[in-house]
């Protein structure tokens, strides 16, 4: 494949609101090596490792590493991480994420200070890894390997993904008792880490106020399924950031509130993403290549907008547990029920949940055509999409198109590929579009 640095990587956006984020994600990393100058403790994570709420009660500060890596390649900085995880003997089709990361590590181990041209200061060394379960092995394995550069305490949960079709009353007591158990369990590591009892109060207010944040963010994205389109995919690739690394504080509900403000004013005012909105396309799979978000521009140029995304979609908010409940078992039944909602969905459509969530994306945002990223290093979130687009042609012929490249290394992406499928994609989609008129 022939490698082409683009010359922008970043979208344009077209809401004020996310083009707050970065000022955010600033602050975050600043948070994080400042709590480390005073001794504080630091914990690398996960995303969705449903861990956020315990960590803020705890006030142990996060670094999220894969959201670094995202980082580093959006500003064009991950190359020589990359390479130096290689030179330590790392297989280059690992995830890129850890790839980063390992070698962001490599380096500091070998030097004894932050890689210079980290972006954000880099990231504050941690007193603890924390993994989980969810999504890929690297979750466990990344933190595993970080042994090599720096003698740290490590921690894995088990995060359940119930795979029945048909949950009875004993399957769902039996998953939230199980996920209870596990962050029973870390939070026992944690006191034992760091000396500090968990402050129960504390963590259920914090889990009222994630759940607020959850609301608001979800009717944010139902005001999406206007037209014209008032926010597209490029901007949601920022706005998800409060969300899944600020979850349970008080900034997070306030960006979601200003968001969801400015969405219902662009609504009102009947104000587009672009002037011209021909097709309306879904993101249906995969995650971005943070190296080119550009991308999304070269849609827009072509009359075609992104309205909604399966990757970081924001869960439908569930009804909690009555007053009174343990808050780690408020924290395993939101979850559990989370999975289960998405199911009974499914049990009424085609069976499966994930192409029964791009099946209702589609219809209800009023999507012609599908994107998804076959990212080479991220296997878990390309495996089965063929399958899941056969699944979808099954009930609706939308054309699809297949971006090859990845999540963080640029060397994946060839501009010249990508332009070629990008314009047969569109010559599809219009024709497709035409004939539903």
């Amino acid at each position: 494949m022939s490698e082409t640095t683009p010359k922008k990587t970043t979208a344009t956006k077209s809401t004020r609101t996310a083009g707050q984020v970065r000022g955010i994600v600033k602050r975050m990393y600043g948070r994080a090596n400042q709590a480390a100058a005073e001794g504080k403790p630091i914990a690398y994570c996960m995303v969705a490792s449903q861990y956020e709420e315990i960590l803020k009660a705890m006030d142990i500060v996060p670094v999220w590493t894969e959201n670094y890596a995202a980082l580093t390649a959006a500003k064009q900085a991950a190359e020589p991480f990359i390479t130096r995880a290689e030179s330590e003997g790392f297989s280059n089709v690992l995830c890129k994420y850890a790839m980063v990361g390992l070698g962001f590590d490599a380096i500091r181990a070998e030097t004894g200070q932050t890689p210079e041209g980290a972006p954000d200061g880099g990231m504050a060394k941690p007193t603890m890894l924390l993994g989980s379960s969810a999504v890929c092995d690297p979750r466990f394995k990344w933190y595993q390997a970080l042994g090599r550069y720096m003698d740290t305490p490590i921690y894995c949960i088990d995060v359940l993904y119930p795979q029945s079709r048909q949950f009875t009353p004993d399957m769902r007591d039996y998953y939230v008792r199980y996920q209870t158990e596990q962050f029973r369990g870390l939070v026992d590591f944690l006191e034992r880490t760091t000396g500090a009892r968990m402050d129960w109060d504390r963590l259920g207010h914090i889990m009222d106020l994630a759940d607020e944040t959850t609301r608001v963010w979800w009717e944010a994205y139902q005001l999406r399924k206007a037209r014209p389109c008032p926010m597209p995919s490029q901007d949601h690739f920022s706005c998800m950031v409060p969300a899944y690394y600020l979850l349970g504080e008080s900034e997070a509900l306030e960006f979601y509130q200003t968001l969801y403000d400015e969405l219902k004013d662009r609504v009102d005012r009947g104000v587009g993403v672009i002037e011209n909105e021909r097709y309306r396309l879904l993101w249906g799979g995969g995650l971005p290549p943070w190296h080119t978000l550009s991308i999304f521009n070269d849609f827009e140029q072509r009359g075609a907008v992104f309205t909604i995304e399966t990757s970081y979609h924001p869960p439908e908010p569930v009804e909690p547990l009555a007053a009174g409940a343990h808050p780690l078992e408020r924290l395993a039944h939101r979850f559990v029920m989370r999975v289960e909602r998405a199911q009974a969905r499914a049990n009424q459509g085609c069976g499966d949940s994930r192409v029964q969530q791009i099946l209702d994306l589609l219809e209800d945002y009023g999507n012609v055509g599908m994107m998804m990223h076959q990212a080479r290093s991220c296997r878990a979130m390309s495996l089965g999409q063929i399958h899941f687009k056969n699944i979808v042609q099954e009930q609706v012929k939308v054309p699809t198109m297949f971006m090859e490249s990845d999540i963080i290394d640029v060397r994946d992406y060839s501009e010249s590929d990508t332009r070629m499928r990008l314009d047969a994609f569109l010559d599809a989609v219009a024709a497709y579009a035409e004939g539903l008129a």
